[in-house]
């Protein structure tokens, strides 16, 4: 079981930057790649960013290629996704999720875990 808690949600204005930090429990953090993925108002939950187990290997959505950025700390349990020059169409729902049972996948089947998300509004 892993239990994972997002923060770092906000009102912002287009142009700038956040940090979103997703905390996992367990000691087995390691063992899980991570996705971030977000659900704006009456649309379907998306898949954002990715990041393999051991942090090697990474995979975006194009929107947001060039301007987020997916990380993790083994460590300290924590996946991060710094998002930069933020648009008004990035406002969602932010999820992170976690699985053992895939490298990377984009869709939201291939998560087993989830956290309860964090808003995130961009104003134009």
């Amino acid at each position: 079981q892993v239990q994972l808690v997002e923060s770092g949600g906000g009102l912002v204005q287009a142009g700038d930057s956040l940090r979103l930090s997703c905390a996992a429990s367990g000691r087995t953090f390691s063992s899980y790649d991570m996705g971030w993925f977000r659900q704006a108002p009456g649309k379907e939950r998306e898949f954002v960013a990715a990041i393999m187990r051991s942090g090697g290997g990474t995979s975006y959505t194009d929107s947001v290629k060039g301007r987020f950025t997916i990380s993790r700390d083994n460590a300290k349990n924590t996946v991060y996704l710094q998002m930069n020059s933020l648009k008004p169409e990035d406002t969602a729902v932010y999820y992170c999720a976690a699985t053992r049972r895939a490298t990377l996948p984009r869709a939201p089947l291939g998560y087993d875990y989830w956290g309860q998300g964090t808003q995130v509004t961009v104003s134009s």
